[in-house]
């Protein structure tokens, strides 16, 4: 389908750039973000919350948006042998944040936007790590994706 290479090559550079992009963004998430949660004081938790979800959501939904559209066009690219399995599952595991955030996170920030809430931090924490060793292994696929085809 895309016989274009030029085209190819921007797809793929593109992916590998908005992978590791969310690769960087959910490590500092991960580690840094959702742990200093606790810290916030509870009169303040749901404005903090909803100002929270603004702002990332300007940084990592057009990220996220970016890397589907172009894990799914290099599922029409001419790969075979290892270059083909590793599209496949890059593919795969782009499905698996996508359904993580949608019912896992999202879940546990619509209960911090009502207000501080223990339990939805702890199981936020915990069930962000799903995507964060998804992303992590999406990024390393990206980048041997690029090694392969240079």
């Amino acid at each position: 389908m895309f016989d274009n290479l030029v085209l190819q090559e921007i797809i793929i550079f593109t992916h590998l750039v908005v992978t590791v992009c969310m690769f960087a963004v959910i490590w500092f998430v991960q580690i840094s973000h959702y742990p200093l949660l606790e810290y916030v004081p509870k009169d303040y938790f749901k404005e903090y919350e909803r100002a929270h979800i603004y702002r990332v959501s300007f940084i990592v939904a057009p990220l996220m948006l970016l890397e589907v559209f172009a894990a799914s066009c290099l599922i029409f690219f001419s790969f075979d042998g290892i270059l083909f399995y590793l599209v496949w599952i890059g593919f795969f595991l782009v499905i698996v944040n996508w359904l993580s955030t949608l019912f896992f996170q999202m879940p546990c920030h619509r209960k911090l936007e009502i207000g501080k809430d223990d339990l939805a931090i702890t199981t936020l924490i915990r069930t962000n790590w799903i995507r964060t060793i998804s992303w992590s292994l999406r990024a390393v696929i990206a980048i041997f994706i690029v090694i392969l085809i240079k």
